[in-house]
């Protein structure tokens, strides 16, 4: 098996999120590979609004979710550390599946690891997910993972 040096973690800091970094972490720690742990957000203007807000507080708001998402990477990432696994925190800013593909490629990724909703039926074809457009996009292999169901994890 190809040893897997890059894994890039992309979270979005949810349950399935959670799982994904705990699959990562045993992924990167079994082969020793690094982990880049990414979390990739729309600035404030971007994000969609029925209101017109001033430029001050789109500017507050892009700080605000700017510094509590770094916070939150450095956090995992120094629960990574503590594992023994080298791992690096990186804020990606745009439109999740462009940013993760796009650092993939960059840093030349063996491996991109991510939580899922699984979301299914109608509700999954409507709305698609970044994973799936990630999945289409990825210069390598995704890894998945579901959050645990109510009854625990499934097993296929």
């Amino acid at each position: 098996m190809k040893s897997l040096r890059c894994i890039v973690l992309a979270t979005d800091f949810s349950p399935s999120s959670e799982r994904a970094f705990e699959e990562a972490l045993e992924i990167a720690g079994t082969g020793g590979g690094n982990l880049l742990i990414v979390h990739a957000y729309q600035p404030a203007s971007l994000l969609p609004t029925d209101i017109a807000a001033v430029p001050a507080v789109y500017a507050e708001l892009d700080e605000s979710l700017r510094e509590n998402s770094e916070k939150r990477l450095e956090a995992l990432s120094g629960r990574a550390r503590e594992k023994g696994v080298a791992a690096r925190p990186l804020l990606l800013s745009g439109t999740p599946e462009e940013a993760i593909v796009d650092l993939a490629k960059q840093e030349g990724a063996d491996l991109i690891v991510m939580g899922t909703a699984g979301r299914r039926g109608v509700a999954g074809l409507l709305l698609g997910s970044v994973a799936s457009r990630v999945i289409a996009t990825a210069p390598c292999p995704v890894l998945t993972v579901r959050a645990a169901t109510p009854r625990g994890p499934r097993v296929l």
